[in-house]
């Protein structure tokens, strides 16, 4: 699923089926958290990619955006590709690499070919390029066909405009997860990249269930593709939501009023940030 590649370079749930016209009215999951000291904050699912607008600013997202004293994000400048770029350059380079068609079953071969044909890719561009930052480029490519440049993450940056933010991982720590990868998982990851990026259904999928704030259905997608790796599933979703559950809960305990919002998928499901919090004893309510 690309909604846990990685937001810094604007990946994941490229979505569909959104109207051309009047921004489509949609209802994303939203969770009201307060803690023992005060504390209160919000939990929004979001999506990184949409090929037009919607009308996702109802009146419980505009309460809790007004309620808050900062906004938390996965990582801070997103929109800064500069910055991003610099630090992807730094660490997905190396020299002696395997063409590109070798990383990937002989079955990822074609729709390989077809995906960079599509993004205007040469194999000449992955040369001396470590296997997860193949599977980043691609990503990259098959999502920016689908973003018009509507991605909610962004949006919700423009709203919360003069609040402070605050980051969870950082472009950095959140690139540094993929460069970590052994070789074999980096194969898995670029192999299911190629994969995903051809279901047209599964995206469908997605979008409707992020549109529906339908958890159950993106929880069931928390288990397929990619995820359905389980070492890929604890580097990309799991063992980052224990840690962002742990910064997020310091928030609240020092009386913080964050609005913390990340890609749908680390929401979902008993490994989610609001199953996390509700377990270290904080007050969890789905309010949309």
């Amino acid at each position: 699923m690309r909604q846990v590649v990685g937001a810094a370079i604007a990946l994941l749930l490229a979505l569909s089926g959104c109207s051309q016209s009047e921004p489509k009215p949609v209802t994303p999951a939203l969770w009201e958290v307060s803690g023992p000291k005060g504390g209160r904050g919000w939990l929004f699912g979001t999506i990184h990619a949409l090929p037009e607008p919607v009308e996702w600013r109802s009146a419980k997202v505009e309460a809790a955006l007004k309620g808050s004293d900062r906004l938390v994000l996965e990582i801070n400048n997103a929109d800064d590709p500069a910055a991003v770029g610099k630090v992807f350059t730094r660490l997905a380079h190396t020299p002696g690499q395997p063409p590109v068609e070798q990383r990937v079953p002989a079955s990822a071969r074609q729709p390989l070919e077809e995906l960079m044909s599509k993004g205007g890719l040469t194999r000449r561009r992955f040369d001396d390029l470590e296997t997860w930052a193949v599977a980043v480029t691609l990503s990259q490519a098959a999502a920016s066909e689908m973003d018009g440049g509507h991605g909610i993450d962004r949006a919700v940056m423009q709203a919360a405009a003069g609040k402070p933010v605050v980051e969870l991982e950082g472009a950095e720590s959140q690139l540094r997860i993929f460069d970590s990868l052994p070789e074999t998982e980096q194969r898995d990851l670029l192999a299911g990249v190629v994969q995903e990026a051809s279901d047209d259904a599964m995206q469908g999928r997605l979008g409707k269930a992020w549109s529906k704030g339908d958890m159950a259905a993106i929880e069931v997608q928390t288990h397929t593709g990619i995820l359905a790796d389980p070492e890929l599933r604890a580097a990309l979703l799991v063992n980052r939501n224990n840690a962002w559950a742990d910064k997020i809960g310091a928030m609240f305990a020092s009386g913080g009023k964050p609005f913390v919002a990340v890609g749908a998928a680390h929401m979902a499901g008993p490994e989610g940030l609001p199953a996390l919090l509700a377990a270290k004893g904080y007050a969890v309510t789905r309010i949309q």
